[in-house]
């Protein structure tokens, strides 16, 4: 199957200013600004044609811009802890249309720096092969968090997260496979992403989402993340962004 180069195809980058990390989206990684690792895998993909940051940030949006990502200006409603990003999905993919018709969205999280244009393509080459398919995910198994072994508080005690479910083993392996989604990259049908019955809690994803098998991404939320994350790069040889800055 032969896929071109498509200014169908877009890149997304989401990422907002605050945070519990001051800067964390832009924070240097092996001396790279962290939202640029994600940037210059998308660039370097065979099939992205074009590239949009959204964002509240002026730093953000500065610094994707160095990788030729334009500028989608978020609302303060949008930019608050508790926004929800398939809201920002939404609102971004209407100033997207506004410049072309556009068939698949790959959306990036700009914290996350655990990426490659391998993994980008992959996923859009499933999305292109099955067109009943709303998005392919990049998700991991994690038995141990597996909803099963879940409780919850009910009058001061615990209860099964999840009710009427008996027989539960102890052991990791006799449980059904249990996914998390990663929160690197989403590989979106644009028909779907405004599908009001979308799987919550991202229904962006759509109603049919498909799982590209990681072993899961690393969030950059503290400076042991960003530790993680260059060694993560370095071990993968991942080339530095150099190549695809403006």
């Amino acid at each position: 199957m032969t896929i071109l180069k498509s200014e169908k195809i877009v890149a997304l980058m989401i990422g907002r200013g605050g945070s519990s990390l001051p800067g964390k989206n832009v924070i240097p990684v092996l001396g790279v600004p962290l939202l640029l690792w994600a940037a210059a895998a998308a660039r370097r993909s065979e099939y992205v044609g074009r590239y949009y940051i959204s964002s509240d940030d002026d730093d953000i949006i500065s610094t994707a811009a160095q990788a030729g990502y334009i500028e989608i200006r978020r609302p303060p409603e949008l930019s608050t802890a508790t926004a929800q990003s398939s809201d920002a999905v939404r609102h971004a993919l209407k100033a997207i249309e506004a410049d072309g018709p556009v068939d698949i969205v790959v959306l990036q999280h700009a914290n996350v720096g655990t990426i490659t244009n391998e993994i980008i393509d992959q996923c859009i080459a499933e999305l292109v092969a099955d067109e009943t398919l709303s998005a392919v995910v990049p998700a991991h198994e994690a038995q141990e968090y597996h909803p099963y072994r879940g409780r919850r508080l009910q009058d001061g005690v615990l209860v099964p997260f999840v009710d009427g479910v008996q027989d539960i083993s102890a052991n990791r392996q006799e449980l059904p496979m249990c996914l998390f989604f990663d929160h690197s990259i989403w590989a979106l049908r644009a028909s779907a992403i405004n599908d009001p019955n979308g799987q919550p809690p991202w229904p962006c994803m759509g109603q049919r989402i498909k799982p590209f098998i990681t072993k899961g991404c690393l969030d950059v939320h503290d400076m042991e993340d960003v530790q993680k994350t260059e060694r993560w790069i370095i071990e993968h040889a991942v080339p530095y962004p150099s190549d695809v800055l403006m």
